[in-house]
C-alpha cells in the first residue's frame, strides 16, 4: 500500500495512543498530532507526541492539512467535528472521523455535501467492520442465510458508545433501516428498528445497572440459521483501520457508499426521537434539521472531568 502521512487531530480519547503503533505496522507514517485541550491541559500534546515518537506538534490545523496525506479527527465533543475536518477537505486530504462521525442531521448533509464534491471521508464505528461481523457476512448465502432479526447491544452510554451497537446491527443486516421505535427501559435502553423489507433488529443500549462494561454481542436468525458471536475489542481498531486507509491512498473504492455508511447515526437519532415521543415509531426520512440531536458540548465536558479524574490531573 502507499504510505500514507497521518495527522491525529485531538488526542482526546484513548484512541491515538493504540491507532498510532497500527498504522505504523500498516506501513504508514505519522506525521504529527495537534490538540486543542478540549479535554487534556496545555502541553498534554507535547507530552502525548514524546511518549508515541512523534516529532511534530502542529498549532494550526491548516499547517498540518499542508503535510498530511490523511487526518483522523477523534474529538470527544463531535459537534466539532466539522470545523476540525474543514481544512483537511478543503486542502485535499482525506478524513476519518472517529465515531460517531456526527450527531445531527445538519453535519450529515455537510458531510454527504463534500462527499458528493469528491472528498474522501470515512470512519464511524470500528464495529461496523469488525472481523466478526466480516467473517459472518462471508459465509456462503446458502449457509449462513439472510439476516431476519438480530439482538445486538453494548454497554457504557446511548450514543458515544451506543454507536457501536447501531453499527455493528448495520453491518449485520445491511443498508435500508427504514425506522426506529423505543420500547421501554430497564436501564439500558431497547430500540426496535425497522428495515424496509420488513427486517428486523432490537439494540441494547445504555448503562447497564451496576455500571459494568458489555461486550459487544449479537445474536443473529436468518432463514437458515442462528448466529452468535462477540467482537474482540483487541482486534476493532485494525479491522477498521485495514478497511478505510487503503481507499485514502487511493487503492481502493470507498468501503461505504456515504448514506450507507452514515445510516448508524440516523438510526440513533431517529431512536432518541422515539424516545423523547413517547416511544412514538419514527422514520429516518423524517428526521428534521430543526431537531438539535445528539450534545456533543455536554458529552465532552462530562468526557474531560471523567477523564482528568481518572488520571489524577
Amino acid at each position: 500500500m502507499t504510505r500514507l502521512r497521518i495527522g491525529h487531530v485531538d488526542l482526546d480519547t484513548s484512541h491515538p495512543q493504540n491507532w498510532i503503533p497500527i498504522e505504523r505496522e500498516l506501513g504508514h507514517e505519522v506525521a504529527g498530532v495537534y490538540d486543542a485541550g478540549g479535554v487534556w491541559p496545555a502541553g498534554y500534546a507535547r507530552e502525548f507526541a514524546d511518549k508515541l515518537e512523534v516529532e511534530t506538534v502542529y498549532d494550526s490545523l491548516e499547517d498540518m492539512a499542508a503535510d498530511v496525506d490523511a487526518a483522523i479527527v477523534h474529538t470527544a465533543d463531535w459537534d466539532k467535528h466539522i470545523e476540525r475536518a474543514r481544512p483537511f477537505v478543503e486542502a485535499g486530504k482525506a478524513v476519518l472521523l472517529d465515531k460517531p462521525m456526527v450527531g445531527n442531521l445538519a453535519d450529515v448533509h455537510t458531510v454527504r455535501d463534500w462527499v458528493r464534491q469528491g472528498a474522501r471521508v470515512s470512519g464511524g464505528s470500528s464495529l461496523r467492520f469488525c472481523y466478526e461481523a466480516q467473517q459472518y457476512l462471508a459465509r456462503p448465502l446458502d449457509e449462513r442465510g439472510v439476516p431476519q432479526f438480530a439482538l445486538v447491544g453494548c454497554g457504557v452510554d446511548e450514543f458515544n458508545y451506543g454507536i457501536h451497537a447501531y453499527s455493528l446491527l448495520s453491518a449485520i443486516m445491511g443498508p435500508g433501516a427504514e425506522s426506529a421505535r423505543y420500547l421501554g427501559s430497564n436501564g439500558q435502553r431497547q430500540i426496535e428498528v425497522v428495515w424496509r423489507d420488513g427486517r428486523r433488529g432490537i439494540l441494547t443500549i445504555g448503562k447497564p445497572h451496576g455500571g459494568r462494561w458489555l461486550p459487544f454481542y449479537a445474536t443473529v436468525v436468518s432463514d437458515r440459521d442462528i448466529s452468535q458471536f462477540s467482537a474482540d475489542a483487541g482486534r476493532l481498531y485494525r479491522a477498521l483501520l485495514e478497511t478505510v486507509l487503503p481507499y485514502f491512498a487511493g487503492e481502493a473504492p470507498a468501503p461505504l457508499p456515504f448514506d450507507e455508511l452514515v445510516e448508524p447515526e440516523l438510526i440513533a437519532m431517529a431512536a432518541r426521537q422515539s424516545w423523547l415521543n413517547d416511544g412514538a415509531r419514527r422514520n429516518l426520512s423524517d428526521l428534521r434539521l430543526e431537531e438539535p440531536g445528539y450534545d456533543g458540548a455536554a458529552f465532552g465536558a462530562e468526557y474531560r472531568q471523567q477523564r482528568l479524574a481518572a488520571t489524577g490531573r
